[in-house]
C-alpha cells in the first residue's frame, strides 16, 4: 500500500476534533516552509507540495465525516 493510502486510513479513524487540529498544524508548517523557501533557507523544496496535499487529504477526510 502506498503511504498516502496509509496516511488516509489513518485520518479516517480520526475524529473531527482532531482532524480539525492536524489542520491547523498543517497549516503552520507551510507556512514555516513558504518563509524558509522565501529566505532561501529551505533545502527540500518538494515538502511544500506533499505538506499542501496532506492539507488537502485532511479537508476531503473532514468533508466525509461531515456529511456522513
Amino acid at each position: 500500500m502506498l503511504k498516502s493510502n496509509i496516511y488516509l486510513e489513518e485520518l479516517r479513524k480520526k475524529s473531527v476534533e482532531e482532524l480539525a487540529k492536524e489542520l491547523t498544524d498543517a497549516k503552520k508548517e507551510l507556512f514555516n516552509l513558504r518563509f524558509q523557501n522565501a529566505t532561501n533557507q529551505l533545502e527540500n523544496t518538494g515538502e511544500i507540495r506533499s505538506v499542501k496535499k496532506n492539507i488537502a487529504r485532511i479537508q476531503t477526510v473532514m468533508v466525509e465525516k461531515k456529511e456522513a
